[in-house]
């Protein structure tokens, strides 16, 4: 991964990091000038190792909508891959299993889908943002959807993708070729007038120039490869990617094996130096000086008749073929930048304000009023921190944010350490989606007059792939409270249906009812459930979950978390809990991944034999490969 990053950076490319995250120390170039670092984020459904770190050292950030070797499913990584290098990156346990949910939580829609380019826009403001598609039928009215969602980039993506870990079945089966894709996007959004304020990238099994030309002259500004460079860098397709046991080190985490890796940047950079050759040879013959006048004259493509197959009789291509009818009389390639709309967010301003703390980390204290208009709050202002303090953010409490009235969708979205925002009103979806170590806090209005542990005061899906920080909510929330939760803590006063679904790390304390499905694919994390009424039982999903009683360590925790939720929210529900504690403590449930025990077992055993921490990681491995 780190040869196709330093070629591509040396040749002006831009490498992908995948869907797994980013060690930060690729971030900072090398010595003899050469960089490691992707220029390409991925932000995929399991948004592993996505920080405000991650997201602010990204040119492009990519939103895995789905894959060309196993479109619409999602993915699992066993416990015995998980080495700890892999874990830290991200943000998970070694030994414990990972999984890709089939769908984004944050994505039902072509609006939630907006929403989510527009987060990310505002992560990093300097960043192309695209969206990954999977060639099939249909995709034509997904890609002008996505344009109209202001996504700089939309990506076809072939059926040929070559990932080894997928299931035969979807290799063999699943998608369309990336010509069908490409062709009925660039003609769909010729047709609405949406073609040139979009970039668009073709990929699947692209091994020549002759492909890059063709994939020009489809409508394709941009190509990716993936399979080829690997099979230059030393890939025999061996087709063994996800049994960790690649012969020549390149799909696998195993040390001995990864020794016998032979690729070099040098051979990659010679691949693409003969692939752009070959591309100006064909370009030549067509009669264009520049790959960009080739972008969408899909006429220079004829039916080849020489090599007619059986196979082929009675084969119509002619409609791939169409010259797209062009009624806006647009470009067919990209000419007019996306209008994201940032210089009139809220953000602005608190940035202004902000300035003695970004530039000197000297505290400040800002109020203000939000309206439900004011999307993605405090997400910029976390983008300027990041930038000028890095990933450790600022100490403790240095930004203090005081916002009264509704939150729009995703309220404090991949905040960094030393921001804390207090919200007194409610909140729509999508709070605290990525938090990075930032503090949320929300509870109701001084003057309302409802119950608040009673009443819902925040929507769907928050805490989405939170990775570090904390959420204190005073009140109910919706469903899908902390998916993917990777180390923040949250307490919260009531949660819906699917609660801590996928949950990897971090610690959630629920003071009232869960919904149904509760911890379904935690497989690490720890959930706290105050269940005076018993219903919990019911309500949990056991495939990979145990419950028990809370005492020792765990007790001392929980009192502490309620008595810190109690003192930022005033909660009533704490008060009442923490005044006859020695009781209300028996009323709790500890929610364990049955797996994350196991793990945490062996490394308490490993340390209490005074072994190093390299030792304890053997051990952990080891025990995970039974």
């Amino acid at each position: 991964h780190e040869t196709l990053a330093i070629a591509m950076n040396r040749i002006g490319a831009k490498s992908n990091t995948g869907e797994g995250g980013e060690d930060p120390e690729r971030f900072t170039p090398m010595a003899n000038g050469d960089s490691k670092r992707s220029s390409i984020k991925q932000v995929a459904s399991g948004r592993f190792g996505v920080t405000s770190e991650y997201l602010v050292n990204a040119d492009d950030l990519q939103i895995k909508m789905a894959q060309g070797a196993k479109p619409g499913e999602g993915g699992q990584l066993p416990g015995h891959k998980v080495y700890p290098w892999v874990a830290k990156t991200r943000h998970s346990t070694p030994g414990v299993g990972l999984i890709s949910p089939p769908p984004h939580h944050d994505i039902y829609s072509i609006e939630d889908l907006k929403q989510l380019i527009h987060d990310l826009k505002n992560s990093n403001p300097l960043a192309r943002v695209h969206v990954k598609l999977v060639a099939e039928v249909g995709v034509g009215t997904v890609a002008a959807g996505v344009s109209k969602a202001k996504a700089d980039v939309v990506l076809i993506s072939g059926h040929d993708g070559g990932t080894g870990a997928s299931p035969l079945t979807s290799l063999k089966h699943a998608g369309a070729p990336w010509e069908l894709g490409l062709a009925e996007a660039q003609q769909t959004l010729m047709l609405n007038g949406l073609r040139d304020r979009i970039v668009v990238q073709a990929d699947g099994q692209m091994k020549t120039g002759r492909d890059v030309v063709i994939a020009a002259l489809l409508g394709a500004e941009e190509f990716g490869f993936a399979t080829a460079p690997l099979v230059v860098s030393g890939c025999i397709m061996m087709r063994v990617c996800h049994l960790d046991t690649c012969p020549v080190g390149i799909a696998t985490q195993n040390p001995t094996l990864r020794s016998r890796f032979s690729g070099k940047p040098e051979f990659v950079v010679n691949f693409f130096e003969y692939i752009a050759e070959e591309v100006r040879e064909y370009l030549a013959q067509l009669g264009f000086r520049t790959l960009k006048e080739a972008v969408g004259h899909v006429e220079m493509i004829d039916a080849r008749k020489a090599v007619e197959h059986w196979k082929a009789k009675g084969l119509d291509i002619s409609p791939m073929l169409e010259v797209p009818q062009n009624p806006y009389n647009q470009t067919p390639f990209m000419s007019v930048a996306q209008d994201h709309g940032l210089d009139e967010a809220l953000d602005n301003e608190l940035i202004a304000q902000s300035q003695t703390a970004i530039a000197d980390a000297r505290p400040v204290n800002i109020s203000v009023p939000i309206r439900n208009v004011n999307r993605t709050v405090g997400t910029m202002l976390g983008y300027e921190v990041t930038k000028a303090w890095g990933g450790a953010g600022l100490p403790d409490g240095t930004i203090k944010i005081h916002f009264t009235g509704s939150a729009g969708q995703s309220f404090g979205a991949f905040v960094p350490a030393g921001i804390e925002m207090r919200l007194e009103g409610d909140s729509n979806d999508y709070l605290g989606k990525g938090l990075s170590g930032g503090r949320i806090i929300l509870h109701p209005h001084r003057e309302s007059t409802f119950v608040a542990e009673e009443n819902v005061i925040a929507g769907n899906v928050i805490g989405y792939g939170a990775t570090s920080g904390e959420i204190f909510i005073r009140g109910t929330v919706g469903e899908r409270f902390c998916v993917r939760n990777s180390g923040a803590t949250a307490v919260v006063e009531g949660v819906g249906d699917h609660g801590c679904e996928y949950m990897t790390g971090g610690r959630v304390v629920v003071l009232g009812a869960t919904g149904r499905n509760f911890a379904a694919g935690m497989s690490g994390g720890i959930a706290y459930v105050y269940d005076p009424d018993g219903q919990l039982p019911s309500n949990v999903n056991y495939e990979m979950v145990e419950l028990e009683h809370v005492g020792g360590e765990d007790e001392e925790w929980l009192r502490a978390a309620i008595a810190r939720h109690g003192s930022f929210t005033e909660s009533a529900i704490a008060e009442r809990i923490l005044a006859a504690w020695t009781v209300e403590v028996s009323r709790f449930r500890k929610v364990m991944p049955r797996d994350y025990k196991r793990v945490l077992a062996v490394q308490a055993e490993a340390a209490a034999e005074g072994l190093t921490q390299d030792q304890i990681d053997d051990r952990v491995m080891e025990a995970a490969r039974g």
